[in-house]
């Protein structure tokens, strides 16, 4: 070996150096590449078969260690369809090898932490490496699934059609005593329907006509209002009203036309008594059909009021106003208005009616030996047979959406590991310049 030897491993020294900078160059240059793992170098030694005693150090090889696992730091961004994984994992894309306007995705999948995701003209979800997002795709209207779990998402641009109101929920307390406008202390059954003030007697016929709505008005006490839809997405706005016509003993009714003439019905009963206990709980029937309910002779269709159990009581309220909760099952015709990204890899949509709908489930893929992956360009990484084959799941990994994973390279430590390689490579080099001078100096000898 001697002279030959020395002039041998400075040569891999040099040329592992090198290798190393190459990295550390890649590093520097990706120190903004959204979801880039930097890659380290690993120096192996190479001892040459010899004697315990003749041991040389030997040369040197260089090999990329990679730190696929360092998380980088999750910024914000203001791209709802950005996302970012904390945790371990990667979100599975497809390459595109056909056109924008013409996709033609490979069959095998790729792995990456890039999560720059945004809808192009079609509705795919691509990152700024042009990679496809692969997930199961749902249908807002149904929540079947569209195409295969396999393949590129596609937002669909379906919209969600007008669903009627067919059941209305309604809770809260109605007063002991109510306080109307006609109430007072001071007059016994002033908080009672007095049907002697009307035309048409409220309690018995369950309407009250347009000549006896301001009475009406006066001896009953608002109980809430809900919009409604009928069947193609119309709105009408219904008020409740509450009138108590005995001890433990109400009439419910709905304003059936806001404008009707003296004889038209303005209010109109919900058909049954409402009555209670001594202990304010609810005897009456729980559901109650309203068929064919019409608002300002917009109709709605058959709609269940529903008073559920124990959420319609009667107490004493010093305030003598009800204090109801109404909700209902309908909703008008709705576009898509925006796209959120759940914790748990979901795609949400919210819509113009203000209803949200499961657009996607993000796939999203673990290793078990995540440094064994073959990095590809565009911060992709393939599966290899040491990686072991991808599995599906969260697994305890979190998914925040309008946010990126930035590269994990630390430009400061670059830096330091860049000084650290020119001085080895000017070493080596000084290495080969003196087994030269000492060749130069065997050759003299025969001179």
């Amino acid at each position: 070996m001697g002279i030959l030897g020395a002039l041998s491993t400075a040569v891999s020294g040099l040329s592992a150096q090198s290798y190393a900078l190459e990295n550390i160059s890649g590093n520097i240059a990706n120190s903004q590449t959204v979801g880039f793992k930097r890659v380290d170098t690993s120096f192996v030694d190479l001892i040459p078969d010899s004697p315990i005693k003749r041991a040389a150090s030997g040369s040197v090889m260089a090999n990329s260690a990679l730190t696929n696992t360092l998380q980088g730091t999750l910024r914000s961004t203001n791209l709802s369809t950005n996302m970012a994984l904390s945790g371990d994992g990667y979100f599975v894309v497809a390459k595109n090898e056909g056109s924008e306007s013409l996709p033609i995705f490979n069959s095998i999948n790729q792995y990456t932490r890039r999560g720059d995701f945004k809808l192009d003209a079609k509705g795919f979800l691509v990152n700024g490496a042009s990679r496809y997002l692969v997930g199961t795709t749902y249908n807002p209207a149904t929540g079947a699934v569209m195409g295969s779990s396999t393949s590129p998402i596609q937002i669909p641009e379906t919209s969600i059609p007008a669903k009627q109101s067919t059941e209305v929920l309604y809770s809260g307390n109605i007063p002991t005593i109510p306080k109307s406008d006609s109430y007072s202390q001071s007059k016994p059954g002033s908080d009672l329907i007095d049907p002697a003030t009307y035309t048409v007697n409220p309690v018995t016929t369950g309407t009250v006509v347009g000549a006896d709505a301001t009475t009406f008005l006066n001896q009953s006490v608002p109980g809430g209002e809900i919009t409604l839809y009928a069947g193609n997405g119309t709105a009408a706005t219904v008020q409740f009203r509450w009138g108590k016509t005995a001890d433990n003993s109400w009439m419910m009714f709905y304003q059936s036309d806001s404008m009707p003439s003296a004889t038209g019905t303005s209010w109109q009963s919900i058909g049954t008594p409402v009555t209670f206990d001594s202990n304010g709980q609810r005897t009456s029937a729980a559901n109650i059909s309203l068929t064919g309910l019409t608002v300002d002779g917009i109709t709605v269709g058959d709609v269940n009021l529903n008073f559920g159990a124990g959420s319609l009581t009667q107490f004493g309220d010093v305030n003598g106003q009800p204090t109801p909760t109404i909700t209902q099952n309908g909703y008008a015709f709705g576009t898509l208005a925006g796209i959120a990204v759940n914790t748990d890899g979901t795609v949400m949509g919210s819509y113009t009616n203000g209803r949200t709908a499961k657009l996607a489930q993000v796939s999203v893929a673990h290793f078990a030996a995540d440094d064994s992956l073959k990095r590809e360009d565009g911060s992709t990484f393939s599966a290899t047979s040491e990686s072991g084959p991808p599995i599906f799941g969260m697994f305890g990994t979190t998914m925040t959406g309008a946010a990126v994973e930035e590269s994990n390279t630390d430009i400061s430590d670059e830096f330091s590991k860049m000084i650290v390689t020119q001085q080895a490579y000017s070493a080596n080099t000084r290495v080969m310049s003196t087994a030269q001078q000492m060749l130069q100096d065997v050759i003299n000898i025969v001179r």
